[in-house]
């Protein structure tokens, strides 16, 4: 995949119904256009975060991004997830303007809800 900028994307989980990070949770990256394709697939470390960027710089391109946190995996390995899982496979849309800036788009999650943000 080729770059157009030294842009990044990061990510980072954070279980906030036992108010610690999100370690272990199984993250995809996929570009969506112009047809849907995975970029990446990493798990959360003791931080919650990824080891390295989901993109890079060099492999930054601007588009319509999706990312899908395992989340229902995550809570059930914890065992704090209702049967049926209420939540699952939480997926962000995101575009991604230029390669030029760092976008960061943080999960924070409990079994029954989510919210994100892009953060800095």
């Amino acid at each position: 995949m080729a770059g157009n900028g030294p842009g990044t994307l990061s990510t980072h989980v954070l279980n906030t119904a036992q108010g610690v990070p999100a370690e272990g949770v199984r993250v995809e990256l996929w570009r969506l256009d112009p047809e849907p394709a995975q970029v990446v697939e990493t798990v959360t470390n003791a931080d919650g975060r990824t080891r390295d960027p989901l993109l890079p710089p060099g492999t930054f391109r601007a588009g319509r991004y999706e990312l899908r946190f395992h989340i229902g995996a995550y809570f059930k390995g914890r065992g704090i997830a209702p049967e049926p899982l209420f939540l699952d496979v939480v997926s962000v849309n995101v575009g991604l303007a230029d390669g030029r800036g760092h976008y960061h788009v943080p999960l924070l999650c409990t079994p029954w809800s989510y919210t994100t943000y892009r953060g800095s």
